[in-house]
């Protein structure tokens, strides 16, 4: 499967950098990370969260680089899959095209997920029933969403100012998301 999301060339020819579609997963994992589309670091490196927002999503998780790689434990899949390209004010939204084409067929081969991060505001309107007007509402609804989705904030060095207007998120989502990882994580077999 990762096989042919990967020779996808789609969008190909509205892809600045061209295709590279970036997604990482084993059947066995636990945890699956969704998130936005991939920066062009990410692109030219192919490891998805490859920058400041995956080192901050890391702390977020309490988790190191490699667990966060470990693929048989935390699946990564963006909602779309190659770099779209730079907007006025930062990276242009994730191609719409990818997420019907490709997140049912990879679902499918990921049975044992108990965990969805889902990353910003694409991730979480393509997943979660939307009666809230805003992010910061979608998320301050967390507990709505458990046991098996947590909506997330986008760990972008871009949201300090957020983090810094909404410290309950550092103060009560976080801890929770820790403990949840390190629950899952303990209970499988590394």
């Amino acid at each position: 499967m990762l096989v042919d999301v990967r020779a996808c060339r789609r969008c190909e020819a509205d892809l600045p950098l061209g295709p590279n579609p970036v997604v990482r997963a084993q059947g066995s994992a636990r945890i699956l990370v969704i998130g936005q589309a991939p920066g062009t670091r990410v692109h030219a490196t192919g490891i998805p969260w490859n920058d400041p927002s995956g080192d901050r999503l890391r702390d977020w998780m309490g988790v190191d680089r490699e667990t966060f790689y470990d693929d048989s434990h935390i699946a990564i899949m963006p909602m779309g899959f190659c770099y779209p390209g730079k907007g006025k004010s930062g990276d242009l939204p994730p191609r719409t095209e990818c997420a019907p084409l490709w997140h049912e067929k990879i679902l499918a081969h990921l049975p044992d997920i108990a965990l969805v991060l889902l990353i910003g505001s694409y991730a979480q309107a393509y997943y979660l029933e939307d009666s809230y007007k805003t992010l910061t509402e979608r998320v301050r609804a967390w507990r709505d969403c458990l046991p098996r989705a947590l909506p997330l904030v986008h760990p972008s060095p871009r949201n300090r100012l957020w983090l810094r207007k909404n410290p309950w998120f550092e103060e009560d989502v976080v801890p929770f998301l820790r403990q949840r990882v390190r629950t899952l994580l303990d209970n499988d077999s590394f």
